[in-house]
């Protein structure tokens, strides 16, 4: 078979590599987690082995595809419109800065920063995927606004605000922010409230975590430290890889199945 081409699946950089045809449909897909390349007919077998060797590390299995889990079974019935999955960091403020009403240069300098700080949170917590980890960005709460950073992997369920913290000092309390003189800012006491309504809807217990990019020190309240867990980007892959595991890797895909479902969030419980 001629003219097969690899696609990524979901944000690049992901898990999943698409073998398709020059019509659009698949034929094979490599998980680079699981090193298994899973071939829908074994007559494409050989062309498939081709094409993929280019990104194929180490040894692999090859097979037939496995027998669906309950989760595979909830994406592939997911419409696209209900799927999270895609949404790229800071997905709303890119809306905004593109096609929203037009807003004053100050409103709009401040959208940027926030969208930066969102981008370089989002592509730190991205680059896990390899690790078993998933991420979802921009997760609507209702009542509570958008959770900037959904975050399931074998450590737990991580809900991340992200706050630009544009080379200032950061000091959080139980219940408030302060960067450097700026007004102090309720972040601490909004992500409990979401991280609380995350785990009730997911029924598993979730851990508040605020992300400080670009803080040029940072201080925290002992007893806010006892609750919120802090990520930058440049350490978060050695903080989260670090953390002891508490989820297998079956629980991880079924919370990421359930949670890239929109409809999760805005029905307001857990689907069975």
């Amino acid at each position: 078979m001629h003219g097969l081409r690899v696609m990524p699946g979901g944000r690049p950089g992901g898990g999943l590599l698409y073998v398709s045809r020059p019509d659009g449909r698949a034929v094979a897909w490599y998980d680079r987690r699981t090193h298994r390349i899973s071939v829908l007919a074994d007559e494409h077998r050989e062309a498939v082995l081709a094409v993929l060797r280019p990104y194929v590390t180490g040894s692999v299995t090859v097979g037939p595809p496995p027998v669906p889990t309950a989760a595979d079974l909830r994406r592939l019935a997911l419409p696209p419109d209900a799927d999270l999955a895609p949404n790229r960091p800071g997905e709303r403020l890119l809306g905004e800065l593109e096609h929203g009403a037009p807003v004053g240069a100050r409103t709009r300098h401040r959208l940027r920063a926030d969208l930066t700080a969102r981008t370089r949170m989002g592509d730190a917590l991205d680059a896990l995927d390899a690790d078993g980890w998933h991420t979802l960005h921009d997760v609507p709460l209702p009542g509570l606004g958008i959770l900037d950073h959904l975050l399931i992997g074998p450590a737990g369920v991580f809900c991340v605000r992200t706050v630009p913290a544009r080379r200032q000092r950061a000091t959080i309390g139980d219940l408030l922010l302060t960067l450097g003189r700026t007004p102090p800012r309720p972040d601490p006491r909004w992500l409990r409230q979401a991280s609380a309504h995350v785990a009730r809807t997911l029924q598993v217990p979730t851990t508040p975590t605020l992300a400080l990019p670009d803080a040029s020190q940072i201080e925290i309240a002992p007893t806010a430290r006892a609750t919120i867990r802090l990520l930058t980007p440049p350490t978060t892959t050695q903080d989260l890889l670090s953390t002891p595991p508490t989820l297998k890797r079956p629980e991880v895909e079924t919370l990421f199945a359930l949670s890239r479902d929109a409809g999760t969030w805005l029905g307001g419980g857990r689907a069975a």
